[in-house]
């Protein structure tokens, strides 16, 4: 966990149209409590990235068995977030608190004798890192140390650009919100910002 990078990044949040102009007259974001959830329990943002996010709005409309609830017209909002204690997956650092907690989880599911959940092949239910995540806040809380605001990691998904590309069309910068008190502000993306020319 660090505090090291700039603190403020820009994310997007793909939701029902309903939902956006809720989010935009003030009412607050409702975490995502999904035992698949990719990194952990909290609200989700695309960091830097509104054409992915209003794509994911899109693809729960066709698909919404992925989302929690019903999309008809998808919409994307911004967020001005502050990564306040940033559990950040694209360092060394975070990475190495994730392997401490799979470990800590794997001796717990044992001892109790039960069974691992495990991530989908397709990698889009990941119940096994949901649980380690929250395996991770949880030795945090017992050993008294301060919770973690914020979790960001990079995901390499979609198909190849180009044949041979190491490039994938949905590769994207997920942050994971658990201190709402991090949303600084909420506002209505332009529509210039959701083609990709822009």
């Amino acid at each position: 966990m660090h505090t090291l990078a700039t603190t403020f990044v820009l994310g997007y949040h793909g939701c029902d149209e309903t939902v956006a102009e809720r989010l935009l007259s003030g009412e607050d974001f409702r975490a995502s409590t999904n035992l698949y959830d990719w990194l952990g329990h909290g609200i989700y943002f695309w960091e830097a990235n509104p054409i992915r996010g209003l794509e994911y709005a899109k693809e729960l409309k066709r698909k919404p068995v992925r989302g929690a609830g019903a999309i008809t017209t998808p919409q994307v909002v911004g967020a001005v977030i502050d990564l306040g204690l940033c559990l950040d997956l694209t360092t060394a650092a975070g990475v190495d608190q994730v392997k401490i907690a799979h470990k800590r989880y794997v001796e717990i599911v044992n001892k109790a004798g039960a069974e691992l959940p495990q991530n989908s092949e397709d990698m889009l239910r990941r119940n096994l890192d949901c649980a380690v995540i929250e395996q991770l806040h949880k030795i945090r809380e017992d050993a008294g140390e301060p919770p973690i605001d914020t979790i960001k990691g990079v995901f390499t998904e979609g198909k190849p650009i180009y044949a041979t590309a190491g490039f994938f069309r949905k590769t994207h910068v997920q942050i994971c919100v658990r201190n709402s008190d991090c949303i600084k502000g909420v506002f209505r993306v332009p529509k210039r910002h959701l083609t990709s020319g822009s």
